[in-house]
């Protein structure tokens, strides 16, 4: 889910990497093998596989350990029964004449008989290691081991190739300190013990095969009631209209894919401020351009009319005026759309040199400052001055701060464009001598197409609008200010100020 989130949230904004056109080429040609993608993953099948793996994983060690269970139960009876012949067994171990002698009656030998299963075996050994009684072939305890009179204890040993279970002790005479104690030893073989054990296994075992597909249906079937939120989420989605760009109820949701809920709402929003920056800027582009469109029809239709070469003159000089502007705001709108577009990414910018922006900017102006008899200057020191950007925005942003003011400033005045560097900011200022902003319109002179009442000056209306969408892009400020040099906000004249982060790591 993590992957899916991060795959919405990354399609914020159409990429704005280049097409590699030779390696796109170089795929038709056939020199490049076509590239497969990998299947599709089943969200269903990969949380079955995660459930069913560690019950298949567990079931093979559920045998085992039933294994050594029953082994465990099934040895507990019979080593109780060995025990109860060693016992009797030590019984008829007695001491005559200094000397252990066993002394076994008929209904003791009848207890060591074998059955019908297994054989039985018994050892006595006398305190000089001398045999008492029954099958030498009997394996000792470990010579390592010290005598425990009166205590049973048992071994696994094999007696001519067989498994066997052996359970002994030994006996202390009193008369007989500081000797060896006689060993008693009884074994039996462990065909009763392994066919208690099967019949234990198979007593739980088999049922754990009709458990096991039970279970896996019952995993399936809860899964499925687990997925059918997504399910249901999937047919809303598809029951929308194409153009209903409207945020998902987050509360239908379950709460684990609540996130994924969101990261499709922010997709939604983001889509849909698309698209009604799209459908803003057609209508405003419409509305734009009726105008100088229905001029140069008049001017056209005029140039028709008028027989004179003067009057036909005029109308041409008119038409091409109306033709320079209608391309200005066409070119305009171009660039709002660019800076308003909202699937913008900063992810392409480099450390550009502001100062060299604005030197360059500035003496492409100096042309025309000089036809309206107004002083251009730049006023920086000659050192650079790094940002973080796109140096073709930032240029478009100078040149509509430059536009403006030579637009608004009277013959004789000046403009000044000034870099000066304030902590971490780098400030832009394009300071005029011109009538200037009253207070009160400063916040709207940023709005699209709007303009002061009382305004001679041809314009569209669009130059700060897209000086401000550009700053923001940038992470940047701007705003507006009087004249710097007589010092009060009411003084004739203006001053933008755009503010950005200097990039500090450039060397």
């Amino acid at each position: 889910m993590a992957t899916l989130l991060r795959h919405l949230r990354a399609r914020a904004a159409p990429s704005e990497e280049p097409i590699n056109v030779e390696a796109l080429a170089a795929v038709r040609q056939g020199s490049v093998g076509p590239t497969f993608e990998p299947p599709q993953r089943s969200l269903f099948g990969e949380i079955l596989d995660w459930m069913l793996a560690p019950l298949f994983l567990l079931w093979p060690m559920s045998v085992a350990i039933t294994y050594v269970v029953a082994q465990a139960i099934a040895n507990a009876p019979y080593d109780r029964g060995l025990a109860t012949d060693v016992q009797v067994l030590a019984q008829q171990v007695r001491e005559v004449d200094g000397r252990a002698m066993l002394q076994l009656p008929l209904p003791a030998a009848g207890m060591l008989r074998a059955d019908a299963t297994d054989s039985v075996h018994y050892l006595v050994l006398g305190s000089r290691g001398e045999q008492l009684g029954g099958d030498r072939e009997l394996p000792l305890p470990p010579a390592l081991e010290p005598p425990q009179p009166g205590l049973i204890q048992y071994r696994d040993g094999v007696l001519r190739g067989a498994g066997i279970r052996i359970a002994y002790t030994w006996v202390e005479f009193r008369g007989a300190r500081g000797t060896q104690p006689a060993l008693v030893q009884v074994a039996e073989t462990l065909e009763k013990r392994t066919q208690l054990a099967n019949e234990i296994i198979k007593g739980v075992i088999i049922p754990q095969f009709i458990v096991l597909p039970v279970a896996v249906l019952l995993v399936w079937f809860g899964l499925s009631r687990g997925i059918a939120p997504l399910n249901a989420l999937q047919a809303r989605l598809r029951a929308r209209r194409p153009d209903d760009l409207s945020p998902i109820n987050e509360r239908e949701a379950p709460q684990e894919i609540a996130p994924l809920v969101a990261a499709m709402n922010d997709l939604l929003a983001r889509q849909a401020a698309n698209v009604q920056a799209q459908r803003r800027f057609v209508a405003d582009a419409a509305h734009q351009m009726k105008t100088p469109l229905a001029g140069l029809r008049t001017q056209a239709e005029l140039a028709l009319r008028n027989a004179s070469p003067e009057d036909m003159q005029a109308s041409l000089r008119q038409l091409i005026a109306s033709a320079e502007r209608t391309t200005r705001l066409v070119n305009q709108l171009l660039a709002l759309a660019r800076a308003e577009d909202p699937g913008r990414s900063r992810a392409g910018f480099l450390p550009v040199d502001l100062q060299a922006i604005a030197r360059d900017q500035t003496l492409g102006w100096v042309a025309e400052a000089m036809k309206r008899r107004i002083d251009l200057g730049l006023e920086s020191d000659d050192e650079p001055l790094y940002i973080e950007g796109n140096a073709l925005l930032l240029a478009e942003l100078l040149n509509n701060l430059i536009d403006n003011a030579l637009r608004y400033t009277p013959s004789g005045g000046t403009v000044t464009v000034r870099l000066v560097v304030d902590d971490i900011d780098a400030v832009l200022e394009v300071e005029d001598s011109g009538p200037g902003i009253p207070e009160a319109e400063r916040a709207r002179v940023f709005d699209r197409f709007y303009r002061i009442l009382g305004t001679t000056s041809d314009g569209s209306g669009l130059g700060l609008a897209i000086v401000r969408e550009i700053a923001l892009w940038h992470g940047g400020t701007v705003t507006i200010a009087g004249n710097s040099h007589e010092g009060t906000a009411n003084s004739p004249g203006t001053r933008v100020i755009a503010r950005f982060t200097r990039f500090a790591d450039h060397s």
